[in-house]
C-alpha cells in the first residue's frame, strides 16, 4: 500500500475526442461570493490541461462543503467554475444541477476541448450514499473516468467508488503524486525522519501516531494536543485543553517511543491566556509553570526554536496540525517557526493538508516545501496504512 501499484495513470489514456469524467477536489473556501483560497483548484489544473490538450470533452465533478443532500445556493459550484475558467484560460460551463436534465443535456452536447462543471455533488443524497442509480447517472455522461480528488479518496462515495466500477478508471496527476510522496514516506523515508504533529485533539491522531512510531526517528508535538502529552508527563497544565480519557494512552505511547530510541519533543515553554479569545492578554511561561487559571494557546519561542532545529537537521519531515491558534496573531508564532524551518531545511518536506497547508500558504512558503498535500484526512489515513476507497476502486 502506498504506491500507485497497478493503477493506470492518466498519462496512459488516449483521451482524444472522448468524454472524460474527472472527479476533482474543488472543495475550496468561499467568501463574499468568490473563492477565498484556490489551492485545490490550482492543484487540479495539470490533469485538466493534459486532457484538454488532447481535445477531450471534460466533465468535472466535485463536492463543496456539507449541504446535506439538498441544493443550497450558498454552496453552488458557480464561483468555483468562474475561478477555474480564469485559471484554465478557457470557458467553463456550469450545470444548474448534478444529474438532472441540464447536466445531461450539457454533457451530451460537450465538444472536444470544452469543459463542463457539474453542480455540487452533495446536493444529491445519492453521492454520500454511493447510490447505484446516482452512480449510473454520473457514469452515463462519459466514456472514461479519472480520479484526481485525493482529498476525497478516503470516502466511499458514488463519484469516488461508484463511477469507476462502471467506467475504465485512471489516476489523475495529483492523485498519483500524493500516493507517490506519502507512499515514499511509509516505505523508505530519508533519515532522520521527523513528524511534527499539532492540532486540537490527540484522539484524532492516535492511529497515525501508532504507525509513525514504526517509522520515525523524532516527534515534535504542539497544538492543543500537546497539553494532554504534558499532563501525561506529570505536569499541571492549568486551564489548558486536556483529553482526560487519553492521558494514560499517551503516557504509554511516549514510553514505548522512548524505549525505541525515538526523540519525543514536548514544549518547554508555552504562550498562555486567561480566555480563548483573539485579543486576550497573553504571556509566555515555562510549560512546567502554567498558572491554574491560564490556558496554553501556542508553543513558546524556545520550543519553536528547538523544533526548528530538529526540522533543519532532518532528512524527511511530515507536518500535520498547527502549533497554536495560528489564525490569531498573538498565538501564531509557533506555527510560523515550524513553517519557516520547513522552508529552510534541506530535508524532504511534506505538509499533510488541512490547517497546516493553510498556514504554509498564508505565510507564502508553500512553494518552498517539497509537497503540500491537498487532503488532510486522506493523507493521515494513508499514513495509517489504510486502503483508500478511491484507490481501491481504480485497481483492475
Amino acid at each position: 500500500m502506498g504506491s500507485a501499484g497497478a493503477i493506470r495513470s492518466v498519462r496512459e489514456l488516449d483521451a482524444a475526442g472522448r468524454h472524460v469524467f474527472v472527479r476533482a477536489d474543488l472543495n475550496v473556501p468561499l467568501s463574499g461570493g468568490g473563492v477565498a483560497d484556490d489551492l485545490r483548484i490550482e492543484a487540479s489544473l495539470p490533469t485538466l490541461r493534459l486532457l484538454l490538450d488532447q481535445d477531450a470533452a471534460v466533465v468535472v465533478a466535485s463536492h463543496l462543503g456539507r449541504p446535506g443532500g439538498e441544493p443550497d445556493r450558498a454552496l453552488s459550484m458557480a464561483p468555483v467554475g468562474a475561478r477555474l475558467a480564469e485559471l484554465l484560460g478557457r470557458p467553463v460551463t456550469v450545470a444548474t444541477d448534478v444529474v438532472g436534465e441540464d447536466a445531461r443535456a450539457k454533457a451530451k452536447s460537450l465538444a472536444p476541448g470544452e469543459v463542463l462543471l457539474l453542480e455540487n455533488l452533495r446536493f444529491d443524497p445519492g453521492e454520500k450514499a454511493n447510490d447505484d442509480a446516482f452512480a449510473d447517472a454520473l457514469a452515463s455522461m462519459a466514456e472514461v473516468y479519472v480520479d484526481d480528488a485525493f482529498g476525497a479518496s478516503h470516502r466511499a462515495h458514488a463519484s469516488i467508488a461508484g463511477v469507476p466500477a462502471r467506467l475504465p478508471g485512471y489516476a489523475g496527476l495529483l492523485l498519483e503524486r500524493e500516493l507517490e510522496v506519502l507512499g515514499g514516506l511509509q516505505a523508505d523515508p530519508a533519515r532522520p525522519y521527523v513528524a511534527v504533529l499539532g492540532g486540537a485533539k490527540v484522539s484524532d491522531k492516535l492511529v497515525v501516531l501508532e504507525r509513525l512510531l514504526e517509522k520515525v526517528d523524532a516527534i515534535c508535538v504542539g497544538g492543543a494536543m500537546c497539553f494532554t502529552f504534558l499532563r501525561a508527563d506529570g505536569l499541571d497544565v492549568g486551564a489548558s485543553r486536556v483529553e482526560a480519557d487519553q492521558v494514560d494512552t499517551v503516557r504509554d505511547l511516549v514510553a514505548r517511543a522512548r524505549d525505541r530510541g525515538i526523540d519525543v519533543h514536548l514544549p518547554t515553554d508555552v504562550v498562555v491566556a486567561t480566555e480563548f479569545a483573539e485579543d486576550a492578554p497573553h504571556d509566555r511561561v515555562p510549560a512546567a509553570a502554567i498558572p491554574a487559571e491560564q490556558m496554553g494557546l501556542d508553543i513558546g519561542k524556545d520550543t519553536g526554536e528547538t523544533y526548528a532545529d530538529v526540522i533543519r537537521g532532518a532528512g524527511a519531515v511530515f507536518w500535520n496540525g498547527p502549533m497554536g491558534v495560528f489564525e490569531w496573531e498573538a498565538f501564531s508564532h509557533g506555527t510560523r517557526a515550524v513553517a519557516e524551518a520547513m522552508a529552510d531545511t534541506e530535508a524532504f518536506t511534506v505538509v499533510g493538508g488541512g490547517d497546516s497547508a493553510a498556514a504554509v500558504r498564508s505565510l507564502g512558503l508553500d512553494d518552498r516545501v517539497d509537497h503540500v498535500s491537498t487532503g488532510g484526512g486522506a493523507s493521515l489515513e494513508l499514513l495509517e496504512g489504510k486502503d483508500l476507497p478511491g484507490v481501491v476502486a481504480l485497481r483492475p
